[in-house]
């Protein structure tokens, strides 16, 4: 994660990032188990990659907008990252029904909710 100063938009931003990554780290096998079976096909751009930044994005949406954080801006920055990685699951529309559970439950792991 890059140092807080270098990100000149304002702390909103450093915050969307850090959640973002934090949500990715709730993924792994010790933790909330996202990645079983699928590391080696986690290649940018694959659908399992897609699928992961759409939990991701999501989670950091839920704590940003729970901290009171999220902004306008954040807002629509994720919105756009959200839709890019979208239009990669045409094949999967109903994904994101999947994914806003996993990002809920990413989220409440990051607040120390579930182990």
């Amino acid at each position: 994660m890059p140092p807080r100063s270098s990100f000149h938009l304002g702390r909103e931003h450093y915050y969307s990032a850090l959640f973002h990554e934090l949500a990715h780290s709730t993924g792994h096998e010790n933790r909330l188990k996202r990645f079983k079976g699928e590391v080696d096909e986690m290649l940018f751009g694959s659908t399992s990659y897609s699928k992961e930044e759409l939990v991701a994005e999501m989670a950091s949406s839920f704590i940003l907008n729970e901290l009171g954080i999220e902004t306008v801006d954040t807002e629509r920055n994720s919105n756009a990252y959200l839709a890019g990685w979208l239009s990669k699951l045409k094949s999967d529309p109903h994904f994101i029904v999947e994914a806003a559970p996993k990002a809920a439950k990413a989220a409440n792991y990051i607040f120390g909710r579930i182990e």
